[in-house]
């Protein structure tokens, strides 16, 4: 159940992300969801994408620095407190959060987790009912 997605190491420097995503759309590649995170001389841009394989090659292949990686995504359930629902599902696990990002897609509010033991975590949050979904309904058109 884990989702593929892309790791791009960007200098710090403005325009970075922008040429990043023009690179991709001039190569018909969409992005799904993003993520920027800044690091003191760096930044990484985590991408997921229908074709990651393609994606990576078209970045590498421009002088990117690209790594791909496993990740889990969940729906977040469409009530009060569901986030809560979703985050306490590991936490009662004492499962680390790497780190996570949200994005809707399809009326749907979807969290991106990398967890230190992806497998526990699949295992808990389905345990507590929350959605755990494959790559299909998050990289897919």
């Amino acid at each position: 159940m884990e989702v593929e997605q892309i790791s791009v190491f960007l200098e710090n420097k403005s325009g970075g992300v922008a040429e990043v995503v023009d690179l991709l759309a001039r190569s018909h590649l969409d992005v799904r969801a993003l993520s920027l995170a800044d690091m003191a001389d760096f930044g990484i841009l985590r991408l997921i994408v229908p074709e990651t394989e393609r994606a990576r090659q078209v970045l590498h292949e421009a002088g990117f620095t690209v790594r791909a990686s496993q990740v889990v995504a969940a729906q977040i359930p469409a009530r009060e407190g569901g986030l809560a629902e979703v985050l306490n599902a590991v936490k009662r696990e004492s499962i680390n959060v790497e780190y996570m990002y949200a994005f809707a897609r399809g009326g749907r509010d979807i969290l991106v987790f990398r967890f230190d033991r992806p497998l526990e975590a699949v295992a808990a949050l389905r345990r507590a009912g929350v959605e755990v979904l494959d790559a299909a309904a998050v990289q897919g058109s």
